[in-house]
């Protein structure tokens, strides 16, 4: 299998290749898992913990009124992921078939979905208002009519309102990483001009997957699975759910709008052998087996930083200042979601990671000893 090569569909053999002959000092891979094995996330497995609450609520300090949990919510399973050289399985641990609940790592696949908007003219500028493209009550004012598909992209829209019963309000204040206080989350700011201010808000990400909704008038999770997942030999497994009070009609047909997250419950459902396959595209610039599924243009503006967070893309997370992990490479990026989940992607040492479950606080002890291991 050359380099560049791909898997096959699943159902098939995954080809695997030698520590060694992928480039890694054997025993100190076999430590980089053995880390990942035994820090697991302190998550309950059930999502909830013994006096009835959420893990997300608990997670970001939230309470108030709009942290119901509005979508499925499903029991999790272990410490599991796998590491790709080549697009060869060079390391594997736990139940990597187990779709589980993958929280923020959504955003990342509504990143690549905005991409296909773009490649087949439905979103002809991404400076372009979103409202000029979108109808309805969410642009109407003179503040957010001003927000364009790239402020959403970069969650940095400033966009005010409620959707699916959400307030923006709910993630103001809100800090994410080590270190995050969320003290004062929920309360309310001020807002600033948009496209001028980063904050990490899953109900402005939401209005984001309900406007490309809007634009290929198709179930998102059916678009993703006819021009991606499919086509990558994806598991008929994966699911993306929305919640209770998410759905809309188009052209006469009951639509299911899908978050960019579990944050409320739903969103995408998945195993990590399934994340190291969209994982590998995006090290591939879009290229699957000789057929381009998504622009390499479009890749590198999802992984150019943003003006108001260095390390953020569009929804991508970037090796940058200011949490550039050491010995990774400055062109290294990842998928991240509560829990902790991660799909890494690393096109220098096409180099795919997908992890499900390890504690948060272990990420970069991972990292350092995955890369110690890479000769």
């Amino acid at each position: 299998m050359s380099p560049s090569a791909v898997p096959a569909a699943h159902g098939s053999t995954w080809s695997t290749i030698a520590p060694a002959e992928a480039g890694f000092d054997e025993a100190r891979l076999a430590a980089a898992v053995a880390f990942a094995e035994a820090h697991e996330s302190p998550w309950p497995k059930s999502l909830f913990y013994p006096d009835g609450s959420y893990v997300g609520n608990r997670e970001w300090n939230e309470s108030g009124p709009w942290t119901e949990i509005v979508g499925p919510v499903r029991e999790r399973g272990g410490p599991a992921g796998l590491v790709l050289k080549g697009g060869r399985i060079v390391a594997e641990w736990g139940d990597t078939n187990r779709p589980d609940m993958t929280f923020s790592i959504a955003k990342s696949y509504l990143s690549v979905l905005a991409g296909l908007a773009v490649q087949h003219g439905l979103i002809a500028d991404l400076d372009e208002p979103v409202g000029k493209r979108v109808a309805g009550p969410f642009f109407e004012s003179a503040h957010n009519a001003r927000i364009t598909w790239r402020h959403l992209l970069h969650q940095s829209s400033e966009w005010q309102g409620e959707i699916f019963g959400k307030s923006d309000q709910v993630d103001h204040n809100r800090q994410i990483g080590p270190g995050a206080d969320n003290s004062r989350k929920g309360q309310r700011r001020e807002m600033h001009e948009p496209g001028s201010f980063y904050e990490y808000n899953d109900v402005r990400v939401n209005l984001l997957g309900y406007c490309l909704l809007q634009r290929f008038r198709r179930p998102l999770p059916e678009v993703l699975r006819e021009r991606i997942m499919d086509p990558i030999g994806a598991s008929a497994d994966w699911e993306w759910q929305g919640y209770e009070n998410s759905f809309v009609e188009i052209d006469g047909q009951r639509i299911q709008s899908v978050p960019g997250g579990g944050h409320w419950g739903g969103g995408l459902f998945i195993g990590a052998r399934d994340h190291a396959r969209f994982g590998l595209l995006m090290a591939r610039r879009g290229e699957w087996g000789g057929r381009s599924l998504l622009s390499p243009d479009w890749i590198a503006q999802m992984t150019a930083p943003s003006a108001t967070l260095s390390n953020y893309g569009f929804l991508w997370w970037l090796n940058r200042e200011p949490s550039a992990k050491p010995g990774v490479p400055t062109g290294a990026f990842w998928a991240l979601g509560a829990g902790t989940n991660v799909i890494l992607v690393d096109p220098q040492n096409d180099l795919v990671a997908a992890l499900r479950w390890i504690d948060g606080a272990s990420y970069d002890g991972f990292l350092a000893k995955l890369y110690g291991a890479l000769g």
